[in-house]
């Protein structure tokens, strides 16, 4: 569920200017005089204080030997991994903790921008920690990041509409014709834009149908009759009564606004919109309901594709033993509970889906936890970026869909992608 985050500031003096002109490449002010060393931590913008509450009790627990500045990147994903790359390709020794969408751990490992795990830091990095967060996190049987959060999708209703949930997609667009001709409520809100969203939709569809858009070694483009059956269900449900007018625009945030306007009767979407549709809409509320995602075969449960956040130690720090210990406070219990609660986002931790504190909050923790235990990973790839771009521009918008001929030409596409020299800027 999924995700722009430099340094601004004037000219005070000439130590303050000659600290910023030098600080990408050399971390100007990444430790204090006499005091304790300053970790920088880089991750995605929070406005619920939660990533915040986090650096700073770390910094209390470590008796004084580091705190951790929480520098927020762009909003956009695009905006956070183009200044991340821009410094790491700059050997900047600022830039301590890194956190990296779970897409990302191959393309800095490949690259030599960031640390492997290794020995007891790497065994509390897994430990409890749910196996598919785990593979994000790992290129080439290495370890490079230790799970942040999760993040999954189910599929949200309203029971005033649908008194049974959809099992598969088959049966939530003849649901959703059904309760057009009755001139109700009807869309499907989902994912369309021309964005990393078409991907994971993609991802989902594929994966469910028992596919994977690369070979095992990520070598090769793979699709196949699955591909064929995903593009199959992105064309039927654009053209058909249950596509939102503005699918082709639409990404998270459009389809929790238009499932609070009363327009939709389904969701598929991440968990940030029950305590959304709980605030905004009330009376709605009491209607909205979750259930898993829809299948696209009847005899094969669905495989949603796995988000979230994954902390790195970058490579050309000067204290990566404060680092990793650092990055596994901030993805610590505490703070894990800490971010489920405040800032929504799933955690990582397996045992925290049967804590009280997080099931009184998540009523849907146990589908979620089933979701993540099933999820599917985007492909492992350094040029996943080239990768998630051939197959969101092929499929956009989805009405145009032609599934076999889309799929031959998104074949090609991936393997230009996968050919590629180097890494998008």
């Amino acid at each position: 569920m999924p995700k722009d985050r430099t340094l601004r500031s004037p000219w005070l003096g000439t130590a303050v200017g000659f600290c910023l002109l030098a600080s990408v490449l050399t971390g100007c002010g990444s430790s204090g005089q006499g005091g304790p060393v300053t970790l920088n931590w880089y991750n995605f913008p929070d406005d619920s204080g939660a990533l915040q509450e986090a650096a700073d009790r770390c910094g209390r627990q470590s008796g004084g030997r580091y705190s951790v500045k929480y520098n927020k990147l762009p909003r956009g994903a695009d905006g956070q991994r183009q200044q991340l790359v821009r410094r790491m390709a700059a050997h900047d020794a600022g830039v301590d903790i890194l956190g990296l969408d779970v897409t990302w751990p191959a393309e800095f490992a490949e690259a030599g921008w960031i640390r492997e795990w290794t020995g007891p830091s790497k065994d509390q990095a897994v430990a409890d920690t749910l196996t598919a967060a785990v593979r994000t996190a790992t290129w080439q049987g290495r370890l490079y990041a230790a799970p942040y959060n999760s993040n999954t999708q189910l599929l949200w209703y309203r029971d005033d509409l649908v008194p049974t949930p959809p099992k598969t997609w088959a049966e939530m667009l003849a649901q959703a014709d059904a309760l057009a001709k009755q001139g109700k409520p009807h869309y499907v809100e989902i994912q369309g834009a021309q964005y990393e969203g078409l991907t994971v939709w993609f991802n989902t569809l594929v994966t469910s149908a028992g596919g994977a858009i690369l070979t095992p070694d990520a070598q090769a483009p793979s699709l196949g009759p699955p591909a064929v059956a995903a593009a199959a269900v992105m064309h039927d449900t654009a053209t058909s009564a249950a596509a939102d007018p503005s699918l082709p625009n639409q990404m998270e945030d459009q389809n929790r606004l238009a499932m609070e306007s009363g327009t939709a009767a389904f969701e598929l979407n991440y968990p940030f919109v029950y305590p959304s549709m709980k605030a905004n809409q009330p009376e709605l509320f009491q209607h909205f309901r979750w259930a898993p995602y829809p299948a696209v075969l009847p005899d094969r449960p669905a495989t949603v594709t796995i988000g979230g956040i994954d902390l790195a130690v970058g490579a050309y720090g000067r204290h990566p033993d404060l680092a990793f210990e650092a990055a596994l406070c901030l993805r610590d219990r505490e703070n894990q509970l800490t971010n489920a609660l405040k800032g929504g986002l799933p955690p990582s931790l397996r045992g925290l889906y049967q804590a009280a504190e997080l099931t009184a909050s998540y009523p849907f923790a146990a589908e979620v936890l089933a979701a993540l235990d099933s999820a599917s990973v985007r492909p492992q790839t350094p040029a996943y970026q080239n990768v998630s771009i051939a197959i969101s521009h092929t499929l956009s918008p989805p009405a145009d869909i032609r599934p076999e001929s889309t799929v031959a030409d998104l074949r090609g596409q991936i393997e230009d992608a996968l050919g590629s020299k180097g890494l998008i800027p």
